[in-house]
């Protein structure tokens, strides 16, 4: 795929966005496309953040850092939106401006210990797996409030959010899932505990991010639909 057509199926992306918010009765600058980077390279970035990209999302720690290296003079926030383990705990501190998949106690209290050492806060949403699927990271949503709990305590750490995939499936399945993330945050949001704001909602992909954003998505994270299919 050509540069130009990476930028104009950015543009198309957001657009599409944009059309759901005000479907859903809400502002399109409520909704952020997190364009989701996996496996293209360092132009195929640069062809979306010159149609106005700011916020990439990448699945490894080792690829986000070479493509932050050669983008650094591009006005881009990165998102951590794979499943990170604990040892990359301080190079995510330093790399991302959001981690989406804070799955643990364990986990949380890495990110808390590296944020001190490098004098910083680290934000993050807790990835929920809604589906109950075995094979799928995410804490299960019966452990949500203990890790919200814990995860309170940290002084360096803010959930700002909650983070799901949804299980393989229809459309309809995808809107379900994603009303019970929404459902979810709302209860958990009254909880009132420090260091948690419940504000994003971090769900949908190329294939259902306008149902998420019918369902409350504040973030949507897209590679297929502005890329196309990964080689």
């Amino acid at each position: 795929m050509t540069l130009a057509a990476i930028a104009e199926r950015y543009r198309a992306v957001v657009e599409r966005a944009a059309q759901a918010a005000i479907r859903a009765g809400r502002r399109p600058a409520d909704v952020t496309v997190v364009v989701a980077a996996k496996t293209f390279d360092v132009e195929a970035v640069r062809a979306a953040a010159t149609a106005g990209a700011e916020h990439v999302g990448e699945n490894y720690v080792q690829e986000a850092r070479e493509k932050a290296r050669r983008l650094a003079e591009l006005p881009i926030r990165w998102h951590m939106i794979g499943r990170l383990q604990r040892n990359k705990a301080k190079q995510a501190v330093a790399l991302f401006d959001l981690v989406h998949s804070l799955d643990s106690i364990e986990l949380a209290r890495a990110l808390d210990r590296a944020a001190a050492e490098a004098s910083k806060i680290a934000s993050c949403l807790v990835e929920v797996n809604v589906g109950a699927e075995r094979t799928k990271a995410g804490v299960a949503s019966d452990a949500l409030e203990t890790l919200l709990e814990h995860a309170a305590a940290l002084p360096n750490l803010r959930i700002r959010g909650l983070m799901t995939i949804p299980p393989p499936g229809t459309a309809s399945a995808a809107r379900a899932s994603f009303a019970r993330l929404r459902a979810l945050r709302d209860r958990h949001d009254d909880l009132r505990l420090p260091n948690v704001q419940l504000k994003e909602l971090s769900m949908g992909m190329s294939s259902d991010f306008e149902q998420a954003i019918a369902e409350g998505a504040t973030l949507v994270r897209v590679g297929t639909a502005i890329f196309g299919p990964r080689r």
